[in-house]
C-alpha cells in the first residue's frame, strides 16, 4: 500500500479546489452586490425556480443549516427572497426570490457565467467532457446526481 500524501488525497484536493473556485467567484459579487458566498448559494438555489425550504437548500449545497439560515435572513432583510408558509404544512416556510431578487441574479448571472467559461477554457474540449463525466460518475457513486433536493 503506497504511503499517505496530503496533497495527492483526493478528498482534500477536491475541497482546496472547491474552496478557491469559491473564493474567486465571490470577489465578483461580493463588493459589487453586497453578497457572501452562502448568500449567493441561497440565490443561486432559489433561481433555478420553484419554492424551496431553508433545509432542501442545506441538502443541496451541503452547507450548515446555521450558516444557511443567517444568508436567508440577510437575504430576507434586504428584499431579494421572500419566506411563505406552506399551503401542505403550516410549519413548513418555502422560500422564493422576490422580483428585487430575481433582478440581481440576472444581473450576477452573467459574471459568474463567464468566470465558468473563463475557468474551463484552461481545458480543452476533450479534457472537459472527461470532467463531466467523471464528476457526474462521483456524484452518483455518492448518490448525489443533478436532481434539486427540494
Amino acid at each position: 500500500m503506497p504511503a499517505f500524501e496530503l496533497a495527492r488525497f483526493l478528498p482534500f484536493r477536491l475541497n482546496r479546489l472547491a474552496a478557491e473556485i469559491s473564493e474567486q467567484l465571490s470577489a465578483l459579487y461580493a463588493e459589487r452586490f453586497q453578497i457572501d458566498i452562502p448568500q449567493w448559494r441561497v440565490l443561486a438555489t432559489l433561481s433555478a425556480g420553484g419554492d424551496w425550504t431553508a433545509r432542501a437548500i442545506v441538502a443541496s449545497t451541503r452547507t450548515h443549516k446555521s450558516t444557511i439560515s443567517r444568508a436567508v435572513e440577510a437575504l430576507e432583510d434586504r428584499g431579494l427572497i421572500e419566506s411563505v408558509q406552506s399551503k401542505e404544512d403550516k410549519r413548513e416556510y418555502r422560500l422564493r426570490l422576490t422580483s428585487s431578487g430575481r433582478r440581481l441574479f440576472r444581473e450576477l448571472e452573467p459574471l459568474v457565467l463567464d468566470y465558468e467559461r473563463r475557468l474551463l477554457n484552461q481545458l480543452g474540449d476533450s479534457e472537459e467532457r472527461r470532467m463531466e463525466k467523471a464528476i457526474g460518475a462521483l456524484e452518483r457513486a455518492l448518490g448525489l446526481g443533478q436532481e434539486s433536493a427540494k
